[in-house]
């Protein structure tokens, strides 16, 4: 059991450091935004105590040294500096290599490195401050845990949690469900002599803070005249309204040195929130009588009476007007709190694993196979129940399909926020200065597509820092800004998602690729090229124009795999570019790789299915069509010559083709190819199924499905059935 949480820890400390990550760069970006370095802080501070929580004592105390900087920060004493992100960034790495290393990931950690930064941070914390900067808790000693106990509850990781050294030991009724937030009554009068202990209250308090979202009022009534103040005792009380993820036990625990000595009264009070909007919080009289503040005889006394029950209660010597101002503060934020609870009902969610997801997918794939022969059934025997029902599955069928590929779909911001980090690496070791901005990070795609998307993004932005964006001198030489710019965004486009990369920078030479693909043997030395098809040389397996090889780029290798990848994905990637003026670079993708909406057809007894995103139209092919093509397979629509290629000669389907025969024109990369076959029958949703290692090579091929009298359909790919057409007869396309 304790393994499962272990890795569910290293799960949740991998997001976390990939939200720090992010953080860092804002804070980069921000260095003045407290919200930004509060959040930092708050990762830093989660990250410790889970760590300490599941053993991993070294994580836990070189985050402790980490977090010291930004408490110096959060209090004014050390400013944003590009020395401090860096020496962030480098420890928010060991911390990631740390975790791996003990899992087995990853190599040991380097040593060396690790002192390094732990001196660099030294460095800082000495610059800022000589004076303890610690919260109360970490600065009593702590123990090291061979084997930490665990509690019998798990505590989210996405809030700060306390370090303990002790087993706790937490009553059920007091235990809120997993990133369940509650709210908590504390009243808390420290002893006279807290002071003499060494201990300040206002220390306490900020603690509690840390907790969660904290409403604190200072009760002044007992303060005596000035003359007879004593400047070492405290008279102050508190009356605060926590409201947190933490359990009742853990917030007590705040209080663990001054409890026994002080009066302290800790109650959970959103348990009789109503959430079906008929009324709101207690009312003040109950809230006072509740805290013990009020006897109910001179409630009801004062109730008789039509003014405001609050003044009422202040004229009438029952309370006093701290004691109700308390109690007003309570209150409004727990009204404020009925409000947000209901808003936020829609919008809990749970983690799933992905293998579960996917699960569910293919099982709802092989539901779709089963509909549809259910259909095929109810259409065959002509019985009006069964094709009633028939219907009512196919349509029950299709919600449940988009439902499930909804849940698959993720906004590719997630894949985004990664790039800004490399951008900043790469500007650092080539000099240069580049600003990466995102547009349209909240569009959504299958996370198998994004999972799969990350490496070719990072050959393309590589590639426009390196190749595409001028050294500032070069830039300001052309009239252009000194910092460079690249921006990644992504769009939807009917099924597909479209995703670009573009730079102002120099832009490509179109002449200088088509003589190195001379040079290559690739191209007789009087062909003519399109722009377009000089760029598309670049994706070639070790094709590039560079005259120097260096640790980012230049081996004409990282095109190819852009390439390699997007194919896999049946994508499509598109190159333009002004030289003088930048690089633009387009990526095509669908939105999902597990069901699609396909165009069934027949050659012969045979059946295809052609993914619907590529079909443009279709239209007739007669034998005086074939005849007005003199030997050419080509057909005119509306004007256009369009090419077109047999898929009964280019399957090897024997057989003598139909009088009328059906071309169904598709649209790649930019380019219309027709298709012939014998037959459309029709829209066809299709579940992909793999063709299996043994055919993994077959062209022409991306896939097959199957039907719903069990037989099965192969999936025509589009895009290389059109390239090796090419190849072949040498058509060219514009």
């Amino acid at each position: 059991m304790l393994d499962e949480y272990r890795k569910a820890f290293r799960e949740e400390a991998f997001e976390l450091l990939g939200n720090l990550e992010d953080s860092l760069m804002a804070l980069e970006e921000s260095p003045k935004e407290p919200e930004v370095i509060g959040k930092v802080f708050r990762i830093m501070h989660t990250i410790k105590g889970s760590s300490a929580m599941f053993g991993f004592d070294e994580v836990c105390a070189f985050t402790h040294e980490f977090e010291a900087v930004y408490e110096l920060l959060r209090k004014g004493q050390v400013t944003v500096s590009h020395e401090l992100i860096e020496v962030s960034l480098a420890a928010r790495d060991l911390i990631r290599d740390m975790i791996e290393s003990a899992f087995g990931e990853a190599e040991t950690v380097d040593e060396i490195r690790k002192a390094d930064i732990v001196a660099e941070i030294s460095k800082i914390i000495s610059s800022g401050s000589a004076t303890s900067i610690l919260v109360p808790q970490v600065e009593q000693p702590v123990e090291k845990i061979e084997s930490p106990p665990f509690p019998t509850v798990s505590l989210p990781l996405s809030e700060p949690t306390i370090v303990e050294t002790k087993e706790l030991s937490i009553p059920t009724d007091k235990i809120a469900a997993e990133g369940e937030k509650i709210s908590v009554r504390i009243i808390f009068k420290p002893f006279k002599e807290i002071f003499s202990r060494g201990i300040n209250p206002i220390f306490l308090i900020r603690e509690l803070s840390e907790l969660g979202e904290c409403i604190s009022l200072a009760n002044s009534e007992e303060i005596p005249p000035l003359e007879e103040i004593d400047p070492e005792l405290s008279y102050l009380r508190w009356d605060i309204v926590l409201h947190t993820k933490k359990t009742v036990n853990l917030v007590r625990d705040v209080f663990i040195f001054v409890e026994s000595d002080s009066e302290l009264k800790i109650s959970r009070i959103d348990d009789d929130i109503p959430l079906d909007g008929t009324s709101g919080y207690k009312k003040l009289g109950e809230i006072l009588v509740e805290r013990g503040d009020l006897k109910k005889e001179e409630l009801f006394k004062v109730l008789n009476e039509k003014k405001k029950i609050g003044e009422a209660l202040i004229e009438a010597g029952a309370t006093d007007p701290g004691k109700v101002e308390a109690a007003l503060l309570e209150q409004k934020h727990l009204e404020d709190l009925k409000k947000k609870k209901a808003a936020a009902e829609a919008q809990q969610s749970i983690r799933v694993a992905s293998e579960r997801l996917d699960n569910l997918v293919n099982l709802i794939g092989e539901l779709v196979t089963v509909q549809a022969r259910l259909s095929q059934t109810a259409a065959n025997r002509d019985d009006a129940d069964l094709l009633s029902i028939s219907e009512i599955v196919e349509r029950l069928t299709g919600d449940l399909r988009e439902s499930a590929l909804n849940i698959r779909m993720l906004p590719i911001g997630t894949t985004f926020s990664k790039f800004k980090r490399l951008v900043r690496d790469l500007m650092n070791e080539l000099g240069k200065d580049v600003e990466l901005l995102t547009e349209g990070a909240e569009t959504e795609l299958d996370k198998t597509v994004i999972e799969k998307l990350g490496d070719p993004l990072i050959h393309l932005i590589r590639n426009a820092v390196d190749h595409g964006i001028e050294n500032p001198e070069e830039r300001q030489k052309a009239g252009k800004p000194k910092h460079g710019r690249v921006v990644l965004s992504a769009m939807h486009s009917g099924a597909h998602v479209i995703i670009e990369i573009r730079d102002d920078g120099k832009g490509l030479d179109p002449l200088q690729i088509k003589n190195a693909a001379i040079e290559r043997g690739l191209i007789p030395t009087n062909a003519e090229l399109t722009d377009r098809e000089a760029f598309a040389f670049l994706f070639l397996p070790g094709f590039t124009t560079a005259k120097e090889i260096s640790k980012i780029s230049g081996r004409g290798v990282g095109l190819d795999v852009v390439k390699r990848s997007v194919d896999e994905l049946r994508g499509n990637v598109v190159m333009e570019s002004q030289q003088g003026h930048g690089t633009n670079i387009k990526i095509t993708l669908p939105l999902t790789l597990a069901i699609i909406d396909g165009l069934l057809v027949k050659i012969e007894d045979r059946f295809f299915v052609i993914p619907l995103s590529t079909v443009h139209e279709c239209i007739e092919l007669t034998r005086e069509g074939v005849t007005r093509g003199n030997g050419k397979d080509v057909i005119v629509v509306r004007g256009e010559m369009i090419p077109y290629i047999i898929l009964r000669k280019k399957f090897a389907i024997e057989g003598k083709r139909p009088d009328i025969e059906q071309v169904v024109v598709t649209e790649s990369e930019g380019h219309r190819v027709g298709l012939v076959v014998d037959h459309v029958i029709g829209e066809h949703q299709t579940v992909i199924k793999s063709l299996g290692k043994f055919y993994r090579d077959v062209a022409d091929l991306s896939g097959a499905t199957i039907l719903g009298d069990g037989s099965v359909a192969l999936i025509v790919d589009v895009q290389k059935i059109r390239r090796s057409a090419e190849k072949e007869i040498n058509l060219q396309m514009s």
